[in-house]
Parts: C-alpha cells; structure tokens; sequence
C-alpha cells in the first residue's frame, strides 16, 4: 500500500512538472476591419488553427485579435507595436497600407518576433511568409470569366476598393491586362471607395447613372454586395463578377443579377498564417516558399447551395 501511494504522489508531481512545463504561444492577429465577414471567417480560422496544433503539439495557444474597427493602417502599425510589448511570439497581418506597415513590421521581427501576411502582403518587407491569392491572377481571372458572359464585347467598369491596398492594385492590373485579349471590350474606368457596404453600393449606383452604357462590373472585391438591393440593373442586362462568396453575396448569384463569385479561401487565412506561425515558432521550420498562394473556387447558381454549408463554420455562432 505504501508503494502505491508513493506512486500516486510521483505521478502527480510528474503532472504537475507537466503542465507546468507546458509551452504556451500568443499570436497576433491584425486584420483590416472589424465589420468585414471575410476577416471575422479568418478570426474563426485562427481559433480552430489554435485549438488543432494546441492539441496535436501538446501546447497552448492563444489568438490575440487587434483589428481596428474600421480600415486604418496607422492603427494596425499601433496594433503590431502593442503587440511586439504585450510578448506575442507571432503576427499575422492583412495590411491595409504596405508603405505604412513595413517599418511595423520590421521592427518586429528585429525584436524577435516573427512576422506573416494574408491576403494583403508588405512584399517590401522583413515577413517570412504571404498566404492569400496571387493578386494579378485573380484579377485576371474576374475578367476572363467576365468576358466570357459578356460574349466578348461591352464596356465594363471596374470596382476597387481602397486605392492604397497594393493586393487591390495588383487586381485592378491584372483586370487590365487580360481586358487586352478582348478587343469588343472597353474598360470605363477604375472605381475606388471606402470599404464598406455602403460606400460601394453608392459608388455603383453614381457610376451606373453617369454610364448608363456600362454593361459589365468586375468587381476585385465583393463590397457593394454585403447589401439589399445595390444593384439597381434588371438581372442579366448587365454582366458581373466579383471576388469572395459570402452568405449576402450568395443572393446576388440566387438573383441573376451576378453571374459568378469567385471565392478567396477566407477561413483559411486565420488557420493557415496560425499553422506557418506555429511551424516557425514552435516546430523551427520555414515554409517551402515565401508566397503560400491560395486558388480562387468559383462559385456559380449551380454549386452555390453546397458551397454555403462552408460558411456553417466559417462564422462566427
């Protein structure tokens, strides 16, 4: 008996020493808004990515969510500032604003602590890994698929967002340059706006007004479509397809007044720049290569109802 006791007291001191010695994590994470669903898809993604290696290295880790309100890259530098000070051992960031940034986050990762973007690189800067869509490519991709529900031929504005986020030019090049392969299509313009809802909805209505000759919208983002009712047009006479495929977004396809969604791989943002974090933190290892590119799934009337059961867990409850 006294044997058994003297073990029973070794086992409990042994898991005590364990869990004491358990490693603990903090990572950061600095996305462009609050408000935005594709960034609350990526917050979910970042608590699962915690949960999943928490369980499968033996160690605890802790998502830290410094996202401003509303778009401002002054503050997401402030976020990574604080961040750096509170001790996170990690950061992933969407920078609203590379030129911004990029001192930010140098200076964190010359105190130690090291650095990954999504969806919105700082290409200038020190971070060791992007993951997200290759920008020009997904512009180029709207405007294939545009061209092809067009028959080849129209005028076609282009919807863009903030003017300072370079993963937004890069789409608004790519849009242009795959506009040259169809010479029946004239791009109008490059349309900027704040990002939210409704500052989108009102830019293509004023654009719609102004050019009623418009008869498609690439859109390199699905803002105006987090809205009732932005698209004023009878579904089918103008011509449209947009970045990202949230539950909203999903009605404009139902409707006919979208013709194709091409979804960005949003939850995995959060869950993919926590799992590189971790793999560099904890497990030492760099990824194969500095950009992790994420393919577009394009989403149609036809896919979209299996498509949406993602968005089941992509959401936050």
């Amino acid at each position: 008996m006294k044997q058994f006791f003297i073990f029973l007291t070794a086992f409990a001191l042994l898991s005590t020493a364990n869990a004491q010695t358990k490693k603990s994590y903090t990572i950061g994470l600095v996305a462009k808004s609050q408000g935005n669903p594709v960034f609350q898809a990526a917050r979910v993604g970042a608590i699962d990515a915690a949960k999943d290696l928490g369980k499968k290295y033996n160690i605890s880790i802790k998502i830290d969510w410094r996202t401003p309100n509303e778009e401002d890259a002054q503050k997401q530098a402030e976020a990574i500032e604080q961040l750096v000070l509170a001790g996170a051992d990690g950061i992933a960031v969407s920078c609203s604003d590379a030129n911004k940034l990029t001192d930010a986050i140098n200076s964190a990762v010359k105190n130690g602590v090291p650095v990954a973007t999504f969806d919105s690189d700082a290409p200038a800067s020190k971070r060791f890994v992007t993951f997200g869509v290759d920008d020009e490519k997904c512009g180029a991709q709207v405007m294939d698929e545009l061209a092809k529900f067009m028959g080849g031929k129209g005028v076609v504005a282009i919807l863009a967002g903030n003017q300072n986020a370079p993963n937004l030019q890069k789409r608004v090049q790519g849009v242009k340059n795959a506009a040259k392969k169809y010479p029946g299509i004239k791009i109008r313009d490059t349309y900027y706006h704040k990002e939210t809802p409704q500052d989108a909805a009102a830019k293509v209505e004023q654009v719609m007004q102004s050019n009623p000759d418009v008869t498609g919208w690439a859109m390199i983002g699905g803002w105006p479509l987090f809205t009732d009712n932005a698209l004023k047009w009878q579904p089918g006479t103008v011509k449209c397809v947009s970045v990202d495929a949230l539950p909203p977004e999903l009605a404009y396809l139902r409707s006919g007044h979208v013709q194709m969604l091409l979804a960005q791989q949003v939850y995995e943002w959060g869950y993919r720049s926590t799992e590189h974090l971790i793999n560099k933190i904890y497990l030492k290892k760099n990824p194969a290569n500095v950009k992790d590119v994420s393919p577009l799934v394009p989403v149609t009337k036809e896919n979209m109802d299996e498509f949406a059961k993602n968005w089941e867990k992509w959401l936050p409850k």
